[in-house]
Parts: C-alpha cells; structure tokens; sequence
C-alpha cells in the first residue's frame, strides 16, 4: 500500500492497532440535577491535565513542550466553563456538553486555516480524554506496547505519539493525516519511521507490516514478520552554521508561533527565524488589538533572537480565517476570496497598527526584524506592501510565494521587494487544488511533486539573477534530503519546525552545491514524487 512518506528510513515488525476515537456521545437522557452533572466536567479535566503533566514530566525536548501544551488545553477555563454552561442551558449529559463545546473550539481553529487548523486534531484529542474521563473508561490512544512493533491508527494525537518509546515503536502508519501534521513533525524528530494517509489500512488483515518512510510504502503480510528497526542515516554533528559542503551559505532557520516555539528553536540552534506567524495575537479578539498590545506580544517572541533576523509574517486572515472584529462576509469560494493582503487593501489601517507594533517591537527586542505579506499575487501588490512597509520604518520587506501566479511572476515581484519565501504548503493545495487537510489528497501535497518543484526552480532562477534572498517555510524545507534538493534549485535560507534544524543543518553540510544541484535536476526531470525522493536518495548517497 502506498501512502506520502513523512519521516525516513525502513522498518518491519508485527502490528499494533490503536482504537478509534470514542463513539458521539448521547445528548439524552437530560441530567436529573444539571448543576450537578455540571460538577463532573472539571474534576475531569483537572484528572485529564495531571496525567498529561505527569508524562511531560518523564520526557524533555520537543516532547515535553507537546505533552505540557495539551496539558493546558484539557485546563482551559473556557472550555470547561463552555461544557458547565451547555448542561445548564441546554440539559445536556455532561460527556456531550464537553464533546459540543470542544467541537466548538476545533471548528473555529479549522476556520482560522494553515497550522492552526492542523492544531484543531489536538482539541479533538482532549475532548476524548475528558469524556473518557467522565465516563470511568479507558481513553483512546495507544495502547501499551510491549514488545517492538509496528503503530497502525486512524490518525494519531500529537499527545499520543510525543512521548512513544522509538525502541518499541519501530514504525508509524496512519489512515488519515498529511506531511504537515504535527504526528508527522514529532516522528521526525523521534526519528521513527513513518507513512500517513495510506488509504484502506485499517481494514486490510494482517498481522505484520514493513514499512519505508523514504518511498512512502507499506508492506503488510498475513504472515509474522520478524522485528526489525530502522536503518537510520547518522547525521554528522552540525557546527550551527547552514552552509553546504563548500562553503555556500544556505541559512538554517526556524518557524514560531509563540514565545515558547522562539525558546524551542534557540535550543535546537536555529540561526534566526524565517516566518513568524502573528495570528495568535487576533485569534478570540473581539476587537483588533492595539498598538501596545501588539508590541509587547511581538517583542517577547523576538526577544530570544536579539541581534539575530527574523521574518515576520502580517495577518494572514480572512474569510476563509475569519477574525471577529473582521466582518468579511460570506464569500462562495473563501479559500480564493479576501485573505492575506487582500484584507488590507480595504483595511490599510489594519496593516498600517501591525506595522507599527512590529516596528516598535523590533526597537525592544533588539531583533534584526524583516517583514512579509501572505497571499501576493502580483508584482503590484508586493509593490503596494513594500512601500507602506517601508513608509511604517521597516527596513527589509519581502512577500510570500504561496500564489502559482506570484511564483509565475517572481522576477517581476523581486524588483520591488528585498526577499521573497516560499510557502510551499499553501502553494502546493493551489497548484494540485488539493486541500492539505484532505487526507486523501495528501499525496498531491507531497512536497516531493515536480510540478512544484518546478515551480519553486523558477523561483530559485529570479532570485539568482537579481542576487536577492529565496527562502523556503513550508513544511518541504524540514526533510533533510529535499533541503539539499531546494538549495540546488536556488533556496538561500529554510525555515522549519524546531525538531529539524540540527539535521538539516547537518545534510546540508554533507555535500557541496553542485551535487545538490545535480540532485534538483533529476528530481525535476521525474515522472512522480516518489521517482524525485529515489533518485535525489541515489543521487546523494
């Protein structure tokens, strides 16, 4: 069975099944006594919260800031407070008044699109523990494990698979998810091998699996199939420095979101950032935050980089990320509506407050701050950007390539910006028209596919011929062996998730340029993304 592979390397051994999620729970009978019914709920998110704070406590890294962040959201007085008023007003069990109340929240983090949609699995994951909890029965999840095996689940909660022993977990395969999930950014970083959106393998019989990360295969067998790990490919150590093997500079960087990603990502050694997403600051505003408020939020995520670049991403909102101080409307086709700089050129004081927040944010921080606008798709618009950046006291401005049009257009959109970066998430759905929370697209957002690699090339090209900065943020930049492929087609810095830094760092140090860019040839010149992955493997072997 095929799926789209999202960590590397090859293992096979006998199969372990994680359970489904818990069945909807009823909304009748309704409780005799409300107020106490009401009672249940946060004594079980309390219970909830401890057992999660006690596994944080057992393991570091990236796994424990996983494990302490769905802590705090089985906490959360709004969720709880939410369930408590459903079963007041509405007399409903409790089980069912926790499951609409975080179906809430999930639902408005779907709505808010990108990464914080992909957050919406971890609210369906809490939600499950605490009516488990109500109900005094065994939480989905997976199960204990006691001898090596292979992990098979519909999908998987970043809870579950942050603290999995890689010595009896030898290999991950999910039915639903896609490159971006945050299952497949932790396996990474866990080095365990793994394949997601492998369509049917929940209901195929079998007691055994082999499964290859690298060619996004999984072979299962009737038959036992012996254990057996994974070969992994043990990276040099890396100085800190992104440069390849002869000296071309490729910078390393990291995405955040929040102060505690900026923390994470000085830890793995990222040189700076490369998109600093600003959305938390909207996310559940009444009304559009202030100057100050905005400021002082931004300069604690800059703080830990003083005197180290970092690339700010504006409000990428809209009607498809709807705000509640933006009424946007109702538009038929959200996703190629008003989003990203759209927004701003009928607000321009919206972009005009952020400017200045960040601006002045820079100043405390001490941060080397750039700026960049999400959605461009022309070289008039970047035009439009770049001069009300500057008009606000930023230096360095950029746009975003995530628009087939604007990549189409790079070299026009690089004579009125100073940089530009490839949102390669956003880029690949537009090209495919393919949703990257559709699980059984995932393959099409693979962002080993040609076409965009092609894209990206041409990207690449613009930026060599007027000597100015391409940068890569998607999740395509966090896979070691592409990051090599990406520095061939012309990327001068990658951005990632924290877990990545140091063993892209390394890959890039393994090879000079023009391997890598022999090894960008022939991933454009295959027919498929699975043909781009082996050929860039044998090419860099």
């Amino acid at each position: 069975m095929t799926g789209v592979g999202v960590s590397s390397g090859r293992a096979a051994g006998p199969i372990v099944r994680v359970a489904d999620p818990l069945p909807e729970p009823a909304a009748t009978p309704a409780p005799a006594d409300p107020a106490a019914e009401a009672a249940r709920i946060r004594p079980a998110a309390d219970a909830v919260s401890e057992g999660l704070f006690q596994r944080a406590a057992k393991v570091g890294g990236d796994a424990k800031a996983v494990l302490e962040t769905t802590a705090a959201m089985a906490m959360d007085p709004a969720l709880t407070s939410q369930a408590e008023q459903l079963v007041a007003t509405r007399s409903l069990p409790a089980s069912r008044a926790v499951f609409e109340a975080a179906n809430g929240f999930a639902d408005a983090l779907r709505a808010a699109g990108g990464y914080m949609a992909e957050r919406a699995r971890d609210v369906h994951d809490v939600r499950d523990r605490i009516i488990a909890s109500i109900e005094g029965i065994t939480p989905p999840g997976v199960p204990e494990i006691t001898e090596p095996s292979v992990l098979i689940a519909r999908d998987l909660a970043p809870a579950d698979t942050a603290d999995l022993d890689p010595e009896l977990v030898l290999a991950l395969v999910t039915e639903e998810g896609g490159p971006t999930s945050h299952t497949a950014i932790l396996a990474r970083a866990l080095g365990i091998p793994a394949v997601v959106a492998v369509r049917g393998v929940l209901d195929a019989a079998a007691s055994g699996a082999t499964v290859d990360g690298d060619e996004g295969t999984v072979e299962l067998s009737e038959a036992a199939v012996a254990a057996r790990a994974a070969e992994r490919t043990e990276h040099a150590d890396w100085d800190g420095v992104g440069r390849t093997a002869d000296d071309a500079p490729v910078k390393v960087l990291a995405n955040v979101g929040s102060a505690t990603d900026s923390t994470a990502a000085v830890e793995a050694g990222a040189q700076g950032v490369g998109l600093f997403r600003t959305e938390f600051c909207y996310l559940g505003a009444d009304e559009e935050p202030d100057v100050a408020t905005q400021r002082a939020a931004y300069a604690e995520v800059l703080a830990p980089f003083a005197g180290k670049p970092v690339v700010v991403r504006t409000l990428d909102a809209g009607a498809d990320k709807p705000l509640a101080f933006l009424d946007m409307g109702v538009e038929p086709n959200p996703a190629l509506g008003v989003r990203g700089l759209r927004v701003a050129f009928d607000r321009p004081d919206l972009l005009d407050t952020q400017i200045e927040a960040i601006a002045g944010a820079a100043q405390d921080s001490g941060a080397e701050v750039s700026v960049m606008a999400p959605m461009v798709a022309t070289a008039d618009e970047a035009a439009w950007f770049a001069e009300r950046a500057r008009a606000g006291g930023i230096d360095r401005v950029g746009v975003m390539i995530e628009v087939p049009a604007a990549a189409l257009s790079a070299a026009e959109i690089l004579q009125a910006v100073d940089f530009v970066s490839i949102g390669t998430n956003d880029l690949a759905q537009y090209v495919f028209a393919a949703d990257r929370m559709a699980g059984a697209l995932a393959g099409l957002n693979d962002p080993w596919q040609p076409a965009l690699l092609r894209l990206i090339g041409m990207v690449g090209e613009a930026g060599r011929l007027v000597d100015k900065s391409v940068g890569v943020c998607g999740e395509a930049a966090s896979d070691p062996h592409l990051a090599g492929v990406l520095a061939g087609l012309g990327v001068t810095s990658l951005s990632m998730n924290a877990p990545a830094v140091r063993a892209v760092g390394a890959a890039l140090a393994q090879h000079p340029l023009d391997t890598f860019r022999k090894a960008a040839r022939a991933a454009l010149e295959a027919p498929s993304a699975a043909a781009a992955r082996h050929t860039t493997k044998t090419t860099l072997a």
